[in-house]
């Protein structure tokens, strides 16, 4: 059963990013935000993204106004009832993933529909044990920003039925034209295993006072070829959540590489979270 009805929680760069790569594959999708205004401003986000796109030669006038056609913004949970897909892509905290799979598990009406998380970090295993329907329950990892990168993550967890993956599975290269990866349910998966002690290391580097921010940057892109710096890359993913990956990985695993350095605490709790909050390692306008 192919999947055309999708449900997107979050409007943030993730969950925006995942609404407008559903869009333009042809899909009906709704998004839930926690407010009519957060609703609106993830809607004009979508909308300056795809026009963006248009401008680029990317997509064409008439795809644009499909796409935006396609697309539904409410701050009503309910509206996800009838949804054979819905990707939760809310804050980086597991409390409030696990009250939302709590919720849309009993509010889903297709006993088919599938629920998913977008987390980078939280096991999937307890998202699943309190939906009520574990079997239905899988993270799908997408990457920033989704209409541009290819790569996304799947992960079942131990509770999740073989023909559940195989929907996300031709979902995501089918539906959605990019390339999965397949990882096991541990914190982390495959990218963020090995990306975020990378991240945490330049930030390390910054804090001991080694170089500066923007020469530690340079040494990565001029002498390793890498298209971003560490700590640039860092601004454009989230402080905030690179802090909170680290701390689900330590967790899980105790292993020192992961424990996020004082710094990067104290820069997330002056609210200096990178790109989205305007100023992180480096300011933006």
């Amino acid at each position: 059963m192919s999947i055309e009805r999708v449900g997107v929680i979050g409007g943030g760069l993730m969950g925006s990013g995942i609404v407008e790569v559903n869009a333009r594959a042809g899909l009906d999708v709704v998004l839930v935000e926690v407010s009519d205004e957060a609703a609106k401003s993830a809607h004009d986000r979508i909308v300056a993204s795809l026009e963006r796109a248009a401008d680029r030669g990317k997509i064409s006038p008439q795809d644009l106004a499909a796409a935006l056609e396609r697309i539904s913004v409410t701050d009503d949970l309910e509206r996800l009832a009838d949804r054979q897909l819905v990707v939760e892509a809310a804050s980086e905290v597991e409390q409030v993933k696990l009250d939302l799979f709590r919720r849309v598990g009993r509010i889903l009406i297709d006993e088919d529909a599938i629920l998913t998380s977008n987390t980078s970090s939280i096991p999937i295993v307890k998202l699943g044990a309190v939906s009520g329907r574990a079997d239905h329950v899988m993270g799908v990892h997408f990457f920033n920003p989704a209409p541009v990168m290819k790569l996304v993550e799947l992960i079942p967890s131990l509770t999740t039925a073989p023909t559940t993956m195989d929907r996300m599975r031709a979902y995501v290269t089918d539906g959605l034209g990019k390339e999965p990866i397949e990882a096991t349910d541990r914190a982390g998966f495959v990218v963020n295993s090995l990306l975020v002690p990378y991240l945490l290391s330049a930030i390390r580097m910054y804090e001991a006072g080694y170089a500066s921010a923007a020469d530690i940057d340079r040494g990565m892109v001029l002498g390793c070829g890498h298209p971003m710096g560490p700590l640039a890359l860092s601004d454009l993913i989230g402080l905030d959540t690179i802090r909170a990956i680290g701390i689900s990985m330590y967790d899980e695993f105790k292993e020192p590489l992961y424990s996020p350095p004082p710094l990067l605490d104290r820069m997330v709790d002056a609210g200096l979270l990178g790109k989205k909050s305007g100023h992180g390692f480096y300011p933006y306008g």
